[in-house]
């Protein structure tokens, strides 16, 4: 038996369950939004929660041609776990880094300004081989990139001596959105004409670059004209829409692949006036039966969504009764007596009528990314239907 599915026969205080089905199926329909691009499947932060090299494998099953990680030793415990013959890019660099491991690996790294070009070149040289460099442009994001007009024109230019000198290959030229899960956003269209400007002038003193991009998950979906060579697909892949505002994950024919459950660890009466939890916030307003359900804070469920989050239990919808703390919750039953043992459904695709990650970002006052993101590793991950 694998491990996979023992821990799926095995009673369990709680379990994230992964749909690889649905995962491939997103990639799959990602592919189809941007038909003239190839996909890189973002699986940074342990791929959003859900098991970076598992999904990693699933995603380049279905057509991704490109991973994505946000640090470079996130992409090397990828090709450590034998992900190959896949391009892998890395973006959050810090002085000091890895740079000579990840050439070697064969990564493609991102480099935002002077400092990470010269630590390359030099590992480059060290490694007796040529690094994979992309460019990074701050259009308008204010986070990672070089400024337009003067630190771009250097950078360029020192990459293309260096490129010429067979230290790097100027592999790609890219960006990243602020706002493009804000329909309408005039950010929007100023940072694509920015880019293609920057883009343009790199094109024009000599590089050649591989790929193009500027589109996450959100411009993947509704903005064809940011789709260049290449989009980068993150909470998308994982069947979570960008935004509410965007639309459903249905209404972009997206499923969500993580199921997040719990046995419930005691049901009991309690009479009417019980104070529950820290604080006593929720005081039972007759007599009623608690549900225990054994995830908390530290397991990554929201705090701020106590009073508020929503569970399915019994069919029926709970909500978290007073405070969360660290590692369990209670849930007001309304008198119904499931036993100890029973299911409660935290969140999951919505088929059974459990509330969504969505659901759960309402009631934390946060965005679903990070419901997810946040699952810890003291909840085990089950895989179901693996490709292979």
């Amino acid at each position: 038996m694998t491990e996979t599915a023992a821990l799926r026969t095995a009673p369990l205080r709680a379990r994230a369950e992964i749909d690889l089905a649905a995962l491939r199926a997103n990639v799959r329909t990602l592919r189809a939004h941007a038909p003239g691009a190839a996909l890189m499947a973002v699986v940074k932060s342990d791929a959003y929660g859900h098991g970076a090299v598992r999904c990693a494998r699933e995603a380049i099953a279905a057509g991704a041609g490109w991973l994505g990680t946000a640090t470079p030793e996130e992409a090397l415990v990828l090709r450590a776990a034998g992900v190959d013959g896949v391009r892998i890019m890395c973006w959050l660099w810090t002085p000091g880094g890895p740079w000579r491991e990840a050439i070697e690996a064969d990564l493609d790294v991102s480099v935002s300004g002077m400092w990470a070009l010269r630590e390359v070149t030099e590992a480059a040289r060290q490694a007796g081989a040529p690094a994979r460099v992309q460019l990074k442009a701050d259009t308008g994001l204010g986070r990672g990139g070089c400024q337009p007009g003067d630190d771009w024109t250097e950078l360029v230019r020192e990459a293309l001596r260096a490129e010429a000198d067979g230290l790097i290959r100027i592999t790609g030229l890219w960006s990243h959105f602020a706002c493009a899960d804000e329909p309408g956003h005039p950010s929007i269209a100023a940072q694509l004409s920015l880019f293609r400007e920057m883009v343009a002038y790199a094109e024009a003193q000599g590089a050649r670059p591989e790929v193009r991009h500027i589109a996450n998950s959100p411009a993947t979906l509704t903005l064809p004209d940011s789709h260049f060579d290449l989009v980068r697909t993150g909470i998308a892949t994982y069947g979570i829409a960008p935004s509410p505002e965007l639309g459903s994950p249905a209404d972009f024919g997206l499923r969500p692949v993580m199921t997040l459950s719990a046995s419930l660890a005691l049901v009991k009466h309690v009479p009417g006036g019980h104070g529950v939890s820290y604080g006593h916030h929720y005081v039972t307003p007759g007599e009623t039966t608690l549900g225990l359900v054994p995830l908390g804070y530290a397991d990554g469920i929201p705090r701020h969504a106590s009073g508020a989050g929503p569970v399915l239990v019994g069919g029926k919808w709970r909500t978290v009764a007073g405070r969360i703390a660290m590692d369990q919750f209670v849930v007001d039953l309304g008198g119904d007596e499931p036993a100890a043992g029973a299911e409660a459904v935290l969140f999951g695709p919505g088929d059974r009528g459990e509330p969504t990650a969505e659901d759960w970002a309402q009631a934390a006052g946060t965005i679903a990314y990070e419901i997810v993101t946040r699952i810890g590793t003291r909840v085990p991950r089950v895989y179901r239907n693996a490709s292979m």
